[in-house]
C-alpha cells in the first residue's frame, strides 16, 4: 500500500521502485510510466490508492490494471517511436496514455460509450494529441486504421481474436491475455511472420472478458 504521509516526490519513487522490482526494466516505459501520472484516471472512492500495484474498479463494471502488469504488457510490446498501435480495452484509459508516450499514433477501442467519452476528454486535458479513442467492439479492431505495428488486447480472449491477427503488419507484434474467465489466464505474445504466426506465453495474469458488441450506455 502507498504511505499517504509520502510527499509526492517519495511516492513517485516508490512506484517506481516497485514497477522495477517486478520486472519492468525497460527504460523508455519506466519513463512513460513516470510521466503518466495514474492518479489522473483513479476517480471518486479509490484515489486514494492510485499509486498501488493493484487493480482498481471503475465505471461500467470495469477496472484499471495494476500497474507492473501496464508496465510488462507495454514492455513485451516494444513499441517503437514510428509505431502505430491499436489497444482493444481502452477502460481507464491509462494503458493508452502510457503507450502515448512510446508510439507514433495509438487508437483505442472501448465497447463502453461512457468510458470513451470520459477518456477522450482526459487525454485532451492531458495534452495527449497523438491518441484517439474510439466507441466499438474491439474484437474487430479498426479495419479502417490498419495494418498496426503493434496491438494490445487488455481484456481476456478464448483465442487471439481473428480479425485482429489480420489487422497485424508482418513482424508486428500482439499482446493478449488468453483463457476463460473464471479462470487464471496466459498472456501471450503473437509475432506475425511472413508464414504465420509465432506465440509465446509470457505469464499468468485475470483480466475481465472481451466480450462481443457495444456496452449498454450508461
Amino acid at each position: 500500500m502507498t504511505d499517504p504521509a509520502l510527499d509526492p516526490l517519495e511516492q513517485k519513487m516508490q512506484f517506481l521502485y516497485t514497477l522495477r522490482s517486478k520486472g519492468v526494466t525497460d527504460p523508455l516505459v519506466l519513463g512513460a510510466m513516470e510521466r503518466i501520472d495514474r492518479g489522473h484516471f483513479v476517480r471518486g472512492t479509490f484515489e486514494g490508492r492510485a499509486y498501488e500495484d493493484t487493480p482498481l474498479p471503475i465505471a461500467c463494471g470495469q477496472t484499471i490494471s495494476q500497474p507492473s502488469v501496464v508496465g510488462l504488457m507495454t514492455q513485451a510490446l516494444k513499441v517503437g517511436p514510428r509505431d502505430k498501435v491499436l489497444e482493444v480495452g481502452t477502460g481507464s484509459g491509462y494503458q493508452a496514455a502510457i503507450l502515448s508516450q512510446l508510439a507514433r499514433r495509438v487508437y483505442t477501442i472501448e465497447r463502453h460509450r461512457r468510458l470513451v467519452r470520459e477518456t477522450q476528454a482526459l487525454f485532451e486535458r492531458l495534452d495527449l494529441t497523438n491518441v484517439t479513442a474510439f466507441a466499438g467492439d474491439g474484437s474487430f479492431g479498426l479495419p479502417d486504421q490498419a495494418p498496426f505495428d503493434r496491438i494490445i488486447v487488455t481484456a481476456a480472449a478464448e483465442d487471439p481474436p481473428g480479425p485482429l491477427l489480420a489487422q497485424l503488419k508482418i513482424g508486428g507484434i500482439m499482446i493478449v491475455p488468453v483463457g476463460q474467465s473464471d479462470a487464471v489466464q496466459s498472456l501471450i505474445k503473437v509475432t506475425r511472420l511472413d508464414d504465420g504466426f509465432d506465440y509465446e506465453e509470457l505469464r499468468p495474469v485475470r483480466f475481465v472478458p472481451l466480450l462481443e458488441g457495444l456496452g449498454k450506455e450508461a
